[in-house]
């Protein structure tokens, strides 16, 4: 049985490298121009090589996003954009706009195209009529429950591979379709630069009221507090594969490394799990509760049983739940001192409750009974970012590991 795709963000080349690493079959990214990311790091030309070529090497696959939905006079920069696309050696080209999906196909009729959420595809006539344009992938709207995915699949039935979020933020608005924050700022969601007006706090007033204000409350006809909760489908995952779908998708190319770290690695192993066990797979609760490790905030099964209503939001905060600090990278192992070299990311002190993060492997703790820095000296306490230390360490692991410490 052929396993389904593990797709992961990639926001900068740390992300894809850190991705990939921790189990990501594909990396989906953004370059310079043209995505719906413009706060993430995003990718030069050359780091996009370098990606690709990192990738490429472990057989792995990376798509572009090619998906915002152009102006007149973005169109117009469109030709010199696609040949500088055609430098590289991408796995697919992720596209929302019908007039650039034409001229991709005209420009680039080799490059595997995936249509974008941003397309808002949500029934089996629209992906039958991607097909037939000559797209490979449909990435199926969020707002879908298992049911309407099941009968998508079976309504294409293998014409064209299905994708969908598992993990990630949630949009208050159609896939990305929200006006919000244009209106508020001036900034554009299609173009990539959305204020996430839709997590601002809010309150009612009237006309010639000023200052008294009211509240916005929920009643049979819904709700106006649209700050809505994130997504986490990992307990769904073996039924997610039954469905028929080719690929599983985690949102946040602005997330942290660790973030990418945690959720991939979380996914990736579930995954294995299911084809191990098929029969008899029941998500390992272990895993589940590594995500609740990430910042993140409450968590929504999203529309998959149906519309959430109420609960799909969180009314008090916008803010996200923080229970861990991510504090460094293994960088390298001594064997014959049993220690491990650590690349500090946030203060470490002599006598931390250590948690690692291994690529495939559940996480496990340990106590740092001591810290040795650069000149061979012991250390009370590794206070500055980028700082090499060497802590105790008695099992081997590989380089690029995390490290993270509760709060």
């Amino acid at each position: 049985m052929d396993k389904v795709e593990l797709l992961a963000p990639a926001g900068s080349l740390e992300k894809l490298k850190t991705a990939i690493f921790f189990g990501a079959d594909a990396v989906y990214c953004g370059g310079l121009n043209f995505g719906l990311r413009a706060g993430a790091d995003n990718f030069t030309v050359q780091e996009l090589k370098e990606g690709i070529d990192f990738a490429h090497q472990r057989d792995k696959k990376v798509y572009m996003t090619l998906n915002m939905i152009p102006h007149n006079k973005e169109l117009d920069q469109l030709p010199e954009y696609i040949e500088k696309i055609k430098e590289l050696d991408l796995d697919a080209l992720i596209i929302s706009d019908p007039g650039v999906f034409a001229f991709v196909k005209k420009e680039m009729p080799e490059m595997e195209i995936h249509i974008s959420t941003q397309a808002n595809n949500v029934n089996w006539a629209s992906a039958l009529f991607w097909a037939e344009q000559g797209a490979e992938r449909i990435i199926l709207a969020r707002e879908l429950s298992k049911e309407e995915i099941k009968e998508i699949a079976q309504k294409t039935d293998g014409e064209v591979e299905l994708e969908y979020f598992v993990h990630g933020a949630m949009c208050i608005s159609y896939s990305g379709r929200c006006l919000l924050s244009n209106y508020f700022v001036g900034r554009d969601a299609n173009k990539g630069d959305c204020a996430q007006s839709c997590r601002w706090k809010y309150h009612l007033v009237e006309e010639k009221r000023p200052g008294e204000y009211y509240p916005i409350e929920e009643n049979d006809q819904g709700t106006f507090i649209m700050n809505s909760r994130d997504l986490n489908l990992a307990e769904e995952i073996g039924e997610l594969i039954e469905l028929g779908l080719s690929s599983l998708k985690v949102e946040g190319r602005m997330k942290s490394v660790h973030y990418a770290a945690t959720v991939i690695n979380t996914y990736r192993q579930l995954i294995d799990q299911y084809y191990e066990n098929t029969a008899d797979f029941k998500a390992d609760p272990e895993l589940l509760a590594e995500l609740r490790k990430i910042s993140h905030r409450d968590y929504t099964k999203g529309f998959y049983y149906g519309k959430p209503g109420s609960k799909g939001q969180r009314y008090e905060s916008s803010s996200y739940l923080r229970t861990y600090d991510f504090m460094g990278v293994v960088k390298g192992y001594d064997s014959e001192n049993k220690e491990a070299l650590i690349e500090v990311r946030n203060k470490i002190f002599k006598g931390d409750d250590l948690e690692f993060i291994v690529p495939g492997q559940k996480t496990f703790t340990i106590k740092a009974e001591y810290l040795i820095n650069e000149e061979g000296e012991e250390i009370e306490a590794a206070p500055h970012p980028k700082q090499l230390i060497k802590i105790p360490l008695n099992r081997e692991i590989p380089a690029g590991s995390l490290l993270r410490r509760e709060k």
